[in-house]
C-alpha cells in the first residue's frame, strides 16, 4: 500500500513537470475503415489536459479519414513507416511528400517488426528518420534489444549502435525527433521489464542523446513501448525519463485508449 501511494505521488509530480506527455497509438495492421471512423468519433471530442499529446499511427489507407476527421482536433496522427527516397520506382513505398499531403505530423521509423520481418538495418532506419526531418515530419525512432541481447548483457551496445546510426545520418536533428524504447521481448507478449530495467535503459538513452553535444532546445523525449496497458501505465509513468508511451494492442479500442489517457490525467 505504501509503495502504491509512492507511485501515485511520483506520477503526479512527473506529470506536473511536463509541458508535453506523449501517448502514441500504433494500430499496426488492424481495424476496418468502419472501426477506424467509430474510434475517431469516440475520441476526438475527449477533453484532455494541456500536457497530454495523443498521436495515432493508423494503416496507410486510413490517413485520408484522419486528415478529414481530425482537422480541428488536438489529436495528431502519423504514418507507421516512411520511404528513405523522395520518389521513383519503389513499389509499395510511401514518400515523405505523400505523408505531408495527408497531413501527417509524425512517422514511426525502425519499429522492431520492420527490423525483424523486413530486415531493416539501423542505417535504413537512420535514413528514414533523416528524410522525415528533412520534410519537417517528426520521426519516432524505435530502438531496443532482443531477449538474447538482454541476457548477454550487451543491450546497451545494441541501443547505442541504433542511436549512433540516426545521429550520423541526421546530426542535431536526432534531438528534434522522439525516441521510443521497445524491448523487443516485451512487445505483444504481456511481459513487462522490471521498473529498474526500464529506468536504467531510459537513463542510458537520455545520456547517449546528451553526449552528442548538441545545444538542446528541449529535453530529449523518450517513450516506452512494450505491452503497455491500463494496469501498468501509471506505474511506468512514475519512472524518470519516461516521457510517454508507444502503445500497441491496448490502443485498438477507443474505450481502452481513453482509459489510458484518463489514467495519465492529474484529475484521476
Amino acid at each position: 500500500m505504501v509503495e502504491r501511494k509512492e507511485i501515485e505521488k511520483l506520477v503526479r509530480k512527473r506529470l506536473k513537470e511536463k509541458k508535453e506527455y506523449i501517448v502514441a497509438a500504433n494500430w499496426k495492421m488492424n481495424l476496418s475503415e468502419k472501426e477506424a471512423i467509430c474510434f475517431l468519433q469516440q475520441i476526438r471530442e475527449e477533453e484532455l489536459p494541456s500536457y497530454l499529446s495523443p498521436i495515432i499511427f493508423p494503416p496507410y489507407p486510413y490517413l485520408p479519414i484522419f486528415k478529414k476527421m481530425l482537422r480541428y482536433s488536438r489529436i495528431t496522427y502519423g504514418a507507421q513507416d516512411i520511404a528513405k527516397e523522395d520518389e521513383g520506382a519503389y513499389t509499395g513505398e510511401v514518400s515523405a511528400g505523400m505523408l505531408l499531403d495527408m497531413g501527417c505530423s509524425y512517422t514511426l521509423a525502425g519499429h522492431s517488426e520492420r527490423r525483424n520481418y523486413y530486415g531493416e538495418t539501423s542505417e535504413i532506419t537512420a535514413k528514414k528518420a533523416a528524410k522525415a526531418l528533412e520534410y519537417k515530419i517528426t520521426p519516432v525512432v524505435c530502438v531496443g534489444e532482443t531477449l538474447e541481447e538482454r541476457r548477454r548483457g550487451n543491450y546497451k551496445d545494441v541501443i547505442k549502435e541504433q542511436l549512433d546510426a540516426v545521429e550520423k545520418a541526421a546530426g542535431a536533428g536526432i534531438t528534434e525527433g522522439i525516441i521510443a524504447y521497445e524491448p523487443v521481448w516485451a512487445i505483444g507478449t504481456g511481459v513487462i521489464p522490471k521498473k529498474q530495467e526500464i529506468a536504467e535503459t531510459h537513463k542510458f538513452i537520455y545520456e547517449v542523446l546528451v553526449s552528442y553535444g548538441y545545444n538542446l532546445k528541449r529535453s530529449p523525449r523518450i517513450l516506452y513501448g512494450g505491452s503497455v496497458n491500463e494496469k501498468n501505465v501509471r506505474e511506468i509513468a512514475s519512472i524518470n525519463h519516461v516521457d510517454g508511451f508507444l502503445i500497441g494492442g491496448a490502443s485498438l479500442r477507443a474505450e481502452r485508449f481513453k482509459s489510458i489517457l484518463k489514467l495519465l490525467s492529474l484529475d484521476e
